[in-house]
């Protein structure tokens, strides 16, 4: 059975790691792309390295007839989101990318986000879309919230040894590296070439990144009490990737035996060897994610790792992953293509 997809915001990074992915997928079909600016373009025109696949132009959101649509991917900034959702059919199946209903109270989305949530309805019915931890009820959504890219990786690391109780919850620390092309495709003083190349820097210090709602929530969740972590994320001159180093109190081996065990059927997390850490190059353009574990030099500390493509396993990948489960397809299919190396 072939499905008919629709992209919104088809002209950001996202949008067209959404089209390389779905191209390779033998049920999904390209039906409708949007892209507000850019409305009446070729993609080849957008993006030089799709010009050999045959794709709708690029057209205005209303201009697409969504009751010939199965399944939507919204890739539209946050708040924007919100306000296209609230809009399209109750009975569309949606996989959003946005920031805009992965926190499930709506003061917390408007206390990290600084708006009133617009679509309280949606809100309601929205599952969050972290894969491997969310599947059944992701299976059975309409509306799926793609999670942030920083998030599904720390998380990654982390959420199988807060259930198993083998860290201590008060003494986490996550560092964070991440590629530039998570800052979006919109010009950014910060990002040109000679801003961004040659160093990297801290942001969003403190208590200030938008991703700390994610982690409230769900480590908190999964303890039964607050949990708060410690987090630095990083920019660095990479086009792809993050890498979270994670800094916990607990027995290594038990940290590593316990992350081994709650992966060892999923198909898109891979974990080393104890003591061997992974690198961002090995998970490029790919879906999976790559976690290790070494003991620290201080006795009970151990260092977590975790690795992942944010374009890929953290936002457009994991939302067709989603999209797969919500579809009755495959949860793999069009996903297992091999990293790109070197």
């Amino acid at each position: 059975m072939t499905h008919k997809i629709a992209i919104l915001g088809a002209s950001g990074y996202t949008g067209a790691e959404l089209i390389r992915l779905i191209a390779q997928h033998p049920n999904l079909e390209i039906t409708a792309l949007s892209g507000e600016r850019k409305a009446g373009m070729e993609m080849a025109e957008v993006f030089p390295h799709l010009r050999h696949m045959s794709l709708p132009r690029l057209c205005r959101i209303d201009e697409i007839d969504f009751s010939q649509i199965d399944l939507c991917f919204c890739a539209l900034p946050h708040k924007t989101s919100q306000e296209v959702i609230a809009a399209l059919p109750g009975d569309l199946k949606i996989v959003d990318l946005s920031a805009d209903f992965r926190l499930r109270d709506p003061a917390d989305y408007e206390m990290w986000y600084g708006n009133k949530h617009a679509a309280l309805a949606q809100q309601e019915e929205a599952v969050y879309g972290l894969t491997e931890f969310y599947r059944e009820e992701i299976r059975g959504a309409r509306l799926v919230a793609g999670t942030g890219c920083n998030a599904a990786t720390g998380q990654f690391a982390l959420r199988p040894l807060i259930s198993a109780g083998v860290i201590d919850l008060d003494e986490i620390i996550l560092d964070l590296k991440c590629a530039v092309s998570g800052a979006g495709r919109s010009l950014k003083e910060n990002l040109l070439h000679a801003e961004l190349s040659e160093g990297y820097n801290p942001y969003a210090i403190g208590s200030t990144h938008r991703h700390l709602g994610e982690f409230d929530q769900e480590f908190s969740k999964l303890a039964g009490r607050p949990v708060k972590v410690q987090f630095t994320p990083h920019l660095i001159p990479a086009n792809r990737g993050i890498l979270a180093t994670v800094y916990v109190k607990g027995d290594a081996q038990a940290i590593h035996d316990t992350l081994a065990a709650a992966y060892a059927d999923e198909p898109f997390i891979q974990m080393l060897p104890f003591g061997e850490a992974p690198s961002t190059h090995h998970v490029r353009g790919s879906n999976y994610c790559h976690i290790g574990v070494a003991a620290d030099r201080l006795p009970g500390r151990a260092i977590v790792f975790a690795a992942l493509d944010n374009l890929t396993k953290g936002s457009s990948g994991q939302a067709l992953q989603n999209a797969n489960l919500m579809l009755g397809e495959n949860e793999e299919e069009g996903l297992t293509m091999a990293p790109l190396f070197p």
